[in-house]
């Protein structure tokens, strides 16, 4: 048995819960609950606090944990991130009021910044050899500045849409972040081997997600030209059409470079160009 955290509410918990779904695990779940077993794989997921989690892994708790990495910046650096998950993309930056003026980083200096990330803010301070005065709040970090608390925060931005509402400009990104798949630092050998199962199930969800299955006719003639574009696969299937001196191809692209792949499958002579998506890759 494996224990894996997910954050209990928000966007994280549904994209979390929407790839352990992709993976074949089924999780009984319902309203509320703090704990859910799986019905067709040996592991229980615990719904917590986002901040809490680190401290959960490092106890021995759970095993495993979807989060930010933004998270193990803040609280868990010592933390083993085994895959990234390419979702929850978004980034932690420093906003100050519209309408005030900013030249760089040195302007942070001596001002107030309210965050819930206080440890990232200081890093990053340190490196650029500012000092500032840090005000941690749990939440609402956006009303500092407009309540007279803050000259700038620090927060998580996606869209920037929070940030516009509350008449705030982002002036520094400070670092990317991502949902991570984190392993607790001592797991038994038995518990290994599940995660690595997991993580196997995991890899070929986000493979397909990145890739698209093609299917097009081309000319006999231009068939080594046309498979030298496809390269994902080790080879692309080749099958003779009923028209004779036309074959059809079947191979894998990457999903973003799409349309740079269709124009120059084209400009090769391939016709009848289909594109499906996938919905598990195993390699």
């Amino acid at each position: 048995m494996i224990r894996i955290a997910i954050q209990k509410s928000g966007r994280l918990n549904i994209d979390s819960m929407a790839l352990l779904k992709s993976c074949g695990i089924s999780i009984d779940n319902g309203k509320d609950q703090l704990k859910a077993a799986a019905r067709n794989f040996p592991m229980e997921v615990f719904f917590l606090r986002n901040g809490d989690i680190p401290q959960y892994l490092r106890d021995g708790v759970v095993d495993l944990a979807i989060v930010g990495s933004n998270l193990l910046v803040e609280k868990g650096k010592e933390l083993e991130i085994i895959e990234p998950l390419g979702f929850s993309k978004c980034r932690v930056s420093i906003a100050i009021p519209k309408g005030i003026p900013f030249a760089g980083v040195s302007d942070l200096a001596n001002k107030k910044i309210a965050t819930s990330y206080p440890n990232t803010v200081n890093q990053f301070l340190e490196k650029k050899g500012i000092q500032a005065d840090i005000h941690v709040i749990s939440g609402s970090v956006e009303i500092a500045p407009n309540i007279g608390l803050a000259d700038a925060i620090c927060d998580i931005v996606s869209s920037g849409s929070t940030l516009f509402k509350n008449n705030l400009n982002e002036v520094i990104e400070i670092l990317k972040s991502e949902a991570v798949l984190v392993q607790a630092p001592n797991v038994t050998s038995e518990q290994q081997l599940l995660i690595d199962k997991l993580r196997f199930r995991i890899q070929a969800v986000l493979r397909a997600k990145q890739s698209r299955y093609i299917l097009l006719n081309v000319p006999n003639e231009q068939i080594e030209a046309v498979s030298a574009i496809l390269p994902v696969l080790k080879s692309p299937t080749v099958l003779p059409l009923a028209q004779e001196g036309w074959s059809s191809i079947h191979s894998v692209i990457n999903s973003g470079d799409f349309w740079e792949v269709i124009d120059q499958l084209k400009a090769a002579g391939a016709e009848d160009i289909l594109v499906c998506p996938i919905e598990k890759m195993v390699r």
